[in-house]
């Protein structure tokens, strides 16, 4: 069974409370969720395989780590998960970044793909998808398809805000895909908005209504 993680760090518990708040504006919400990948990589990346590399410091040399394996992509879900991809590659620089665009029906509250760009090498690579909110699931459901569908086996899905249905829908459809998130909320509204959430997070990114 994947793993399901609340990355509870007092720091971004902090950080989740500023955004959350409705009166601030779009350049402390960018800088914060910038902020807070930037700290959920180190989680994230937990697991990274590791490899002994010979170095030469200034007093002898002597044998330490260094990343190794699988090669890594973030997959951000147009177009909130844009404002998350900078504090992740600025972990990771080597990071390759693919893209997926969606939309949500207002009226069926469904997403529906109309963009796919990735590495030609996803299927070698481990793939974050970034997506600010996990609302019903459809959208994460569609993006991981997308992925599987063009031959990447290895996917976690990193969030900012979980309801607990979006959860279940995901480990229902991809019981092999990590979750991690920064909150779990109390569930939906009957708008499909997560309580008590943090707003449309593509809207509070770029400015837009």
């Amino acid at each position: 069974m994947a793993k399901f993680v609340v990355l509870d760090h007092p720091l971004i518990q902090h950080k989740m409370t500023i955004i959350r708040n409705k009166e601030i504006g779009t350049k402390v919400f960018r800088e914060m969720v910038n902020e807070i990948a930037m700290l959920m990589a180190y989680e994230v990346t937990r697991d990274m395989p590791l490899e002994d590399v010979e170095v030469e410091t200034p007093i002898t040399t002597t044998i330490k780590k260094k990343l190794a394996g699988k090669k890594l992509a973030v997959v951000p879900i147009l177009r909130a998960g844009l404002g998350m991809v900078d504090g992740i590659v600025n972990m990771i620089p080597a990071a390759r970044i693919g893209h997926i665009g969606m939309y949500r029906d207002e009226e069926t509250l469904e997403p529906v793909e109309y963009f796919v760009k990735l590495p030609e090498d996803i299927d070698q690579r481990e793939v974050l998808i970034v997506d600010p909110m996990l609302a019903t699931g459809g959208s994460a459901n569609m993006a991981i398809d997308a992925l599987k569908k063009r031959g990447a086996k290895f996917i976690k899905l990193v969030v900012l805000v979980s309801a607990p249905e979006g959860v279940k829908a995901v480990q229902a459809a991809h019981p092999d895909v990590d979750i991690y998130t920064a909150a779990l909320d109390e569930g939906l509204n009957e708008n499909g908005y997560i309580v008590p959430g943090l707003g449309d997070a593509g809207d509070r990114l770029f400015g837009t209504k």
